[in-house]
């Protein structure tokens, strides 16, 4: 009968140490272990040279590495870089390279499918299948890490948590994701060049501000009118703007880390004057800044690009209270690089 390997970059060090004595081996060849698996990037126990044969082949016996696979990666004209990426089980995900002159920035993904039903992504129409696991996260860094240095001469820079899924629906696999990647046995990057995204989850920011947590924040707004991001984003009706203010400036007190807004205008949805007001007063409660976002339809539904007349009054009434604000244009729309709709934005 065939066993159900467990992958073993679920076990932490101090796991794999354990491992090792209780199996007549000495204690530093977990640290060994862990080192090919997460520093080296190891594929196989074959690749851990340094390992003697015999250890290399009771890690087989008893463990696989769930490594992922890149299946197809599109180059567009602009120089994004759009990863199919196939997991162990055979579902797939996508992630995204971003360059721009001075940095490269990984857009990646958190689950398969999302939990959420926002009526403008393409990714919500896919239901979640799973929760990413936190190996899988960090391949796709490694990936892009790799594609950035190929491409682009230097190592990634930035990271997002904007792809398929929301990130604190799959929140502990998310924060040991992001542990790896800061760690110095791992990528060793700054927590300050990692943003998750949300849709906003009250109760969740909140654990995120608690849990001290040293990366940026941004949230998918879109309105900051009730009845219109209801209209928008279903499952906000569960989470009221009152309860994300409240969280929000609650994550504030905790951090001093400043809250991005990701807004997207749609014609004759939030394109008037009633929405820009209240955005304006919605940024004047916690420290922030706005990224306006061209829009990918992805059909020939209701929500569809807003005219720049549109933009433009945004951004008058945002600069006139003070209040930071960009516009992010699309990348990659030559091969469709949408992972979660918004991959046109940068940590």
């Amino acid at each position: 009968m065939q066993i159900d390997k467990k992958d073993i970059r679920a076990l932490s060090k101090e796991q794999l140490r354990d491992f090792f004595v209780a199996n007549n081996d000495k204690a530093f060849r977990g640290n060994q272990v862990y080192e090919w698996l997460w520093s080296k990037g190891a594929h196989s126990f074959e690749d851990m040279t340094n390992v003697s044969k015999g250890t290399r082949t009771m890690l087989e016996a008893n463990f696989v590495i769930n490594h992922i696979k890149v299946d197809t990666m599109q180059r567009s004209e602009d120089g994004t870089v759009k990863n199919a990426v196939r997991l162990h089980d055979g579902l797939v995900v996508e992630s995204v390279l971003i360059p721009t002159n001075t940095r490269t920035t990984a857009c990646v993904s958190s689950q398969v499918g999302c939990s959420l039903d926002c009526n403008f992504c393409a990714t919500a129409r896919l239901k979640r299948m799973r929760n990413l696991e936190p190996a899988e996260i960090y391949d796709q860094v490694i990936a892009i890490d790799k594609e950035s240095r190929l491409y682009y001469n230097h190592p990634l820079s930035n990271i997002v948590f904007m792809g398929m899924g929301e990130p604190l629906m799959n929140y502990n696999n998310v924060l040991k994701a992001i542990e790896m990647i800061t760690s110095p046995e791992g990528l060793g990057m700054s927590p300050k060049r990692i943003m998750v995204s949300t849709s906003g989850v009250p109760k969740m920011i909140k654990k995120l501000a608690d849990d001290e947590v040293k990366f940026k924040l941004a949230v998918s707004l879109h309105s900051a009118i009730d009845e219109i991001r209801s209209r928008i984003m279903p499952f906000s009706e569960n989470f009221p703007l009152a309860d994300l203010r409240e969280s929000l400036e609650y994550w504030y007190r905790k951090t001093k880390s400043k809250i991005s807004y990701e807004y997207v205008v749609w014609k004759d949805i939030n394109d008037n004057k009633a929405s820009i007001d209240a955005l304006v007063k919605f940024c004047k409660y916690v420290p922030c800044k706005v990224n306006l976002i061209e829009y990918n339809p992805i059909d020939d539904g209701e929500f569809q690009q807003a005219s720049e007349e549109s933009i433009n009054a945004y951004i008058k009434a945002l600069e006139a209270n003070g209040i930071v604000v960009k516009v992010r244009r699309s990348r990659g729309k030559d091969i469709d690089a949408a992972c979660g709709q918004l991959a046109n934005k940068e940590a």
